[in-house]
């Protein structure tokens, strides 16, 4: 096995769970405690624009089950806000409230200090370029490798 592209496969995953404790750590701190880490990334996700689960679970490649369940306890919360679709009734459009915009200013202001900070951390812009580079690229492999091959058990 190649183990440079198995420490890749783990590094992803260990990054992203970092990211959401990073976001934890920022909602308790700001004492926010009706919203989750991951619903604040769903709910930067849906920005300034109104999407349907569907679309916003492409968008940001989560699992349609987990998205409803998220999009529900935002609505609840007060952060979404939904509507039915006037041109097909099984659809419901999310949009953000003014609390979720509140919230979704803050997150991006956050992105923003983390970003001003990288480059006294060693991570200038270029590496970043190519790192993003890399990892679309693994992203194109990993979409060509969908209904190859498969496990030989």
């Amino acid at each position: 096995m190649n183990s440079t592209y198995y420490e890749a496969i783990n590094l992803i995953e260990r990054l992203h769970r970092q990211f959401l404790d990073v976001l934890k750590s920022e909602l308790e701190r700001a004492s926010i405690f009706d919203i989750n880490n991951v619903q604040s990334m769903i709910l930067h996700n849906i920005g300034h624009d109104e999407l349907t689960v569907g679309e916003l679970t492409i968008r940001g490649y989560y699992l349609g089950s987990n998205v409803s369940y998220n999009v529900k306890k935002m609505v609840e919360n007060g952060y979404l806000a939904q509507e039915r679709s006037i041109h097909d009734k099984r659809s419901v459009r999310v949009k953000l409230t003014d609390k979720g915009r509140k919230l979704h200013e803050a997150v991006s202001r956050l992105y923003q200090a983390h970003a001003s900070k990288l480059e006294a951390a060693g991570l200038p812009t270029q590496r970043l370029e190519g790192m993003n580079k890399v990892l679309n690229d693994l992203e194109s492999f990993w979409a060509d490798q969908m209904g190859k091959g498969g496990l030989n058990i």
